[in-house]
């Protein structure tokens, strides 16, 4: 059995007529930068989630940046957040000259743990940055209590959780900003690198659309220093068409989650945990096991993909040496990082696939 993780080749046949012409019709009008369609995906964004503002940009990596900048996050500033995720969390901070704060995660959700961000609160902490790991909101009505406490700004990483909902709200009314990824293989991805940024502020909204193209408020006039963030047309064409089908990817790919867990009930496989009040976009399906390399690699000879995410926090990842974490400084995150694997997961995967797995398994 030929099995693919992603199933990117297969989602593009079902929607090939409408993409086609998409991508055609901006070939047609040569609009390549700020096309109509740039536009079009904002506003149906907004629609999707009932946002105010979306903010389309060049990758969920610059959306992360659009979003500490616009709330004028320095050098020298703090920015609590998670050592168990995609290096670009961190990595932005770092980037604009502030300090990645970690903290462990909770050991059921894999998402920052709520209750040991207040210990790590200091006079220079101007915001905290909670990843929607695998596609699941974290814990935001403990964090926006937090950060109303201390007058902190709330940052989501939504790359992998387009779509997710807590107590049945999308996570852009749950933060200041919402941010995240149109990467291929997420959720909902484009042909290429995309993101976006949503918020329910129309100052912030402003000002990001003037940071995503240099810092402009009209043509060579500069009122900040920006960045060169834009999503090309193409690609904000190709996801206006897969948007319009979203709501039945992510049907199917709970679906899919809901089909593993019933069938997986090993006793030394850990299931991944949804907590009741919100739901996952299931970018990931990540079981944890305690023997995975041997594991992975008897999976590859049955032509079953696997996948890590991810082997390493980043509180032990060289670049990060600076910062002075040590080994055994999060221990749930060093845990998890040694048993976690992904499997096969899209809104595609057949139910034969799934037995198959769950049997090799």
């Amino acid at each position: 059995m030929n099995i693919d993780f992603a199933n990117l080749q297969y989602q593009y046949q079902f929607y090939k007529e409408e993409i086609d012409e998409a991508i055609q019709k901006v070939l047609s009008h040569g609009k390549y930068i700020m096309g109509p369609e740039v536009a079009e995906l904002e506003e149906n964004l907004c629609k999707f989630t009932k946002a105010k503002n979306a903010i389309t940009c060049s990758s969920g990596t610059d959306a992360l940046l659009l979003a500490m900048m616009v709330l004028d996050i320095k050098p020298g500033d703090e920015v609590i957040t998670t050592p168990f995720t995609f290096i670009a969390t961190a990595e932005t901070i770092a980037l604009l000259g502030a300090k990645p704060v970690f903290v462990d995660i909770d050991e059921d959700t894999y998402n920052i743990d709520s209750s040991k961000i207040e210990e790590k609160i200091t006079a220079k902490t101007k915001a905290i940055m909670p990843v929607s790991l695998y596609g699941q909101p974290a814990d935001m009505e403990e964090i926006n209590q937090i950060a109303k406490k201390y007058n902190l700004k709330v940052i989501i990483d939504g790359a992998q959780s387009f779509g997710a909902t807590y107590k049945e709200k999308f996570e852009v009314h749950h933060c200041d900003v919402y941010t995240t990824s149109f990467f291929p293989a997420k959720p909902l991805g484009c042909f290429g690198d995309g993101g976006a940024v949503l918020t329910n502020s129309d100052e912030l909204a402003q000002k990001m659309k003037m940071l995503r193209v240099h810092g402009q408020d009209r043509r060579y006039h500069h009122k900040y220093i920006g960045l060169g963030a834009r999503m090309d047309t193409l690609q904000c064409a190709i996801v206006n068409v897969k948007l319009k089908y979203y709501d039945n990817d992510l049907a199917l790919r709970q679906k899919v989650a809901q089909k593993y867990n019933k069938a997986l009930d090993a006793k030394d496989i850990v299931l991944p945990l949804v907590k009741e009040d919100r739901t996952s976009a299931y970018a990931q399906y990540s079981i944890r096991v305690k023997n995975r390399d041997e594991l992975q690699s008897e999976l590859k000879e049955q032509s079953i993909p696997t996948a890590v995410h991810y082997p390493m926090p980043l509180h032990l990842q060289e670049c990060f040496k600076y910062l002075g974490y040590e080994d055994g400084d999060f221990l749930v995150a060093q845990k998890v990082s040694r048993e976690i694997m992904s499997l096969p997961m899209n809104p595609y995967v057949k139910d034969e696939e799934i037995d198959y797995i769950v049997e090799k398994l």
